[in-house]
Formats: C-alpha cells, structure tokens, sequence
C-alpha cells in the first residue's frame, strides 16, 4: 500500500467520524464530491493549488471563498488541511477512501460497470440487485461505456473485478489454448 493511500484512508477515516458524529455522512460524501469534481474538471485550480510560489494562506483562503456556500465546514477544514500539509494532490484519494470507509460502516459498495453499450436503469438496478445480494451490501451502480468489450460487462467492486464481458472470456480461452499447446 503506497504511502499516499495510507495518508488520504487515515484523512477519509477522521472526516467520516466527524460526519457520523454529526449525522452527516451521506451530506460529506456529496459536497466532498463536489469539490473533487470541480477541482479535476479545472485545472487552473489545480495549477493554483500545486504552484510552489502561492502561500499556503491564500491557497486555504481562496478554497474557503469559492466553496464556502457549497462544501461543508468538514470537508473544507479537511481539504485545508491537506493543502497546508503540502497533499493537495491526495484531495480525490481522500474522496475515494472516503467512500470505502462510509461504504463499509453504513453496508453499501459502489459497483463500476464497464459495458460495450450504454446501460438501462433497468439493468443497473438488476445489477445491483444481483451484486447487493451477492456482497450482502446496499451497491450502487455507475457505469461507463466502453465498446472494444465486444459483449457482456465487467463490475469492480472495491479491489475486486467480475468479467463477464467477451472480450475478457476470449482472452481467458487464448490463454488456455496457448497453455495447452506447450
């Protein structure tokens, strides 16, 4: 486990704790997701964010001031915290731990499923059925397109990947016949 990992699980493990005491978890989640979200899509922040010659002070200032009516005191003492400690580049590994830890205390998994075309709620919600009762978890589901599948559909879930997409079972059958024939 890479040290980055470590830093943003223990930085995800404190704000969760702060949220739960607060009944907030489900409200930190959102407004640490958007703040993640609008610093990947700019990256004239992420340049003001990672500039060197910034003070920290009026990095921490301005993040306040842009967000201060859309993030929570939580995320933005969390997120401040990380930029003053010189880790503003773990902010979207803190989101993601964060929705590991959540997950975990609260029985529910996010399930990222990669298909050839694009799914139907319908089948997101089969999906999430299937998974839900597989894990014994809540799953939600969100989905990407990706046609070189040829077919079928792959689901991570935490660490764990479940192909069931042609091209992975083409790949598996190559791999056995190239076995086979040495």
């Amino acid at each position: 486990m890479s040290r980055g990992t470590v830093v943003a699980k223990r930085y995800a493990k404190a704000l969760f704790q702060l949220a739960q005491e607060q009944g907030l978890v489900a409200e930190v989640e959102n407004k640490l997701s958007l703040v993640v979200a609008t610093l990947e899509n700019d990256a004239k922040i992420r340049a003001f964010l990672s500039a060197p010659n910034i003070a920290l002070s009026a990095k921490v200032a301005a993040l306040k001031s842009g967000f201060d009516d859309k993030a929570s005191s939580f995320v933005l003492n969390t997120i401040s915290l990380l930029i003053e400690r010189g880790r503003e580049g773990e902010i979207a590994s803190v989101l993601e731990a964060y929705l590991q830890v959540s997950g975990a205390a609260l029985g529910r998994a996010d399930a990222h499923v990669t298909s050839s075309t694009p799914l139907t709620e319908d089948e997101k919600n089969k999906l999430a059925d299937k998974f839900g009762k597989l894990l014994g978890k809540t799953v939600r589901v969100t989905s990407a397109v990706n046609p070189d599948l040829l077919g079928g559909v792959t689901v991570r879930i935490g660490d764990t990947l479940y192909d069931g997409s042609l091209k992975g079972k083409l790949d598996r059958l190559d791999k056995a016949l190239r076995n086979a024939a040495i």
